[in-house]
């Protein structure tokens, strides 16, 4: 007999998001989080997934009384240089350009808050990936295939941004595809969710 659970929304429209965790078999909606993105000054890329993971689970709070809400954030960085969504094409080929031949790591959050009570965990999860050599031509004919503006660094690794890579590495894949849920399923867990 399975176990009642507090309703479960995802507060992300991202269609990588909303199928990754409608592997787990349990019900739940969507809502757009209404979050600015933006990075505070001096904010480290760590901390700005885990306060945009956190911001956009209370952005849907309200509308979601007695809920389990999941908010996650991702940001790409390149040695010192924070990658967020390009928005469009000439932004995504510097954003390509500057990652070539280098390791790009993905700082993904992800947060379950509880909006009866309040009460927020969060987990961060790194994960790296070496971009091979790419010439301007590499660039245009991914971009004009993929058009991955919607994506942090420029990479939809879930597609064909795997062909502009020489290796990935980390503790959980489902944290590149923006939602690690390694990390999910033990806050979900925490919180009573029956997972197998």
């Amino acid at each position: 007999m399975a176990v009642a659970h507090r309703p479960l929304v995802l507060a992300s429209t991202s269609p990588a998001r909303r199928e990754l965790l409608t592997r787990l078999g349990l019900p739940f909606e969507c809502r757009a989080p209404q979050v600015d993105e933006a990075a505070l000054s001096g904010e480290a890329p760590t901390a700005l997934a885990l306060r945009l993971a956190h911001a956009k689970a209370v952005a849907v709070a309200v509308a979601c009384p007695a809920h389990l809400i999941i908010g996650s954030d991702q940001v790409a960085v390149v040695g010192d240089r924070v990658l967020g969504k390009p928005g469009g094409r000439a932004r995504a080929a510097e954003q390509l350009a500057l990652a070539a031949g280098r390791v790009m790591v993905f700082q993904t959050a992800v947060c379950l808050l509880d909006s009866a009570s309040g009460e927020a965990a969060s987990r961060l999860v790194s994960f790296e990936v070496a971009l091979r050599q790419l010439t301007a031509a590499d660039i245009d004919r991914y971009l004009d295939r993929e058009q991955p503006f919607g994506c942090a660094g420029s990479l939809r690794s879930e597609g064909l941004g795997v062909t502009l890579c020489e290796r990935m590495s980390g503790d959980d894949p489902t944290a590149l595809l923006g939602l690690p849920m390694i990390a999910l399923c033990e806050l979900l867990r925490a919180e009573g969710v029956p997972l197998p």
